[in-house]
């Protein structure tokens, strides 16, 4: 398993839950200063990730790119893929793509969490659902070119009302087409609020799990709030994880402490 922390470059989303917001360079440099194996970038768009310069901060400073979120399609565009508008979903479908493509140049996934959206009365479950899956069978299968899984991130019931457990997402993946080329994103924030035991979901979900979100109950650094790791790390090892365990977290007190106590607690659980 390798350690890996995030960075945003959503001026909108500033205060969120991402360890450093000051841009690449800084990112890059500050993570392997701390001895991380990897960073997972946000951004706005396509067009704010500058490559050759992101191919040599990687390169120079002995990183991998884990992923790239699509969150901003949601933040800053407004776009969902289960939209009721056909002409939106499409938009929303051809960001993804664009986040797919950049992703797709460093080896890396992107992660499709807030742009799923949710279910309304005019929008039945069933029917979100659908829209949700038709877009995963379109999108996964555009992301194997790259030998890059597409990830889909179950949220808690504050943020989305479609699928919130690990069970959740593994029956929708099992509703896909085949070669979906969809994994689960396990994001320990969200399992809190969610899971009756977060290790038991982690053995159940299985080879289904394909990124982990490392961070604490109160979405403070692991290591700030009541989580209880050992378990955790013990399921994660019993399905033979071994891909990238991401802080997504409040820079709390802020960023560089925040990275600090990451590392520290990954070195302590995982090491």
């Amino acid at each position: 398993m390798k350690s890996c922390v995030t960075i945003s470059l959503v001026e909108e989303a500033r205060g969120g839950p991402f360890i450093f917001w000051n841009g690449l360079r800084d990112g890059c440099e500050k993570a392997k200063a701390l001895g991380f194996d990897a960073v997972e970038v946000f951004p706005p768009g396509v067009e704010a990730v500058d490559t050759d310069l992101l191919q040599s901060l990687l390169s120079d400073h002995g990183l991998e790119l884990a992923a790239v979120g699509t969150g901003a399609g949601m933040v800053k565009h407004g776009l969902s893929l289960t939209s009721t508008d056909a002409t939106e979903r499409q938009r929303a479908k051809d960001f993804v793509r664009s986040i797919i493509d950049l992703a797709g140049q460093f080896g890396a996934s992107a992660i499709i969490g807030s742009m799923q959206g949710r279910w309304n009365a005019d929008l039945p479950k069933a029917d979100a659902l659908a829209l949700l899956g038709e877009a995963i069978n379109e999108l996964g299968p555009h992301a194997s070119q790259y030998g890059a899984s597409l990830i889909y991130e179950p949220l808690n019931r504050y943020e989305t009302n479609l699928c919130n457990t690990m069970a959740d997402g593994v029956e929708f993946l099992s509703s896909l087409n085949d070669g979906h080329n969809c994994v689960l994103l396990a994001d320990l924030f969200h399992m809190n609020i969610e899971e009756t035991c977060i290790s038991q979901a982690i053995r159940d979900a299985g080879s289904a799990i394909g990124h982990v979100h490392f961070v604490d109950s109160n979405r403070r650094p692991a290591g700030l709030g009541h989580m209880s790791y050992e378990p955790i790390v013990d399921a994660l090892r019993s399905i033979q994880y071994d891909r990238f365990i991401s802080a997504e977290a409040f820079a709390y007190p802020e960023p560089d402490a925040a990275a600090k106590q990451t590392i520290d607690s990954f070195n302590k659980y995982f090491g």
